[in-house]
């Protein structure tokens, strides 16, 4: 897919900004932890979807 590592990285932003407004009780919170742990997937494997199609290239 041409634009996975697009879709990743802006499912990640777009978790970020969950995370950042379920934050008002605290970060240790575990909708906030849930939406952290979801973003740092999405960047990941977006990172790893680059550097895959950049190493191929």
């Amino acid at each position: 897919m041409k634009y996975e590592p697009l879709f990743y990285f802006l499912m990640g932003i777009l978790f970020t900004y969950f995370a950042v407004d379920s934050a008002e009780d605290g970060i240790w919170d575990v909708t906030t932890m849930l939406f952290i742990m979801i973003a740092t997937f999405d960047f990941g494997t977006a990172i790893r979807s680059l550097l895959k199609k950049t190493s191929r290239s």
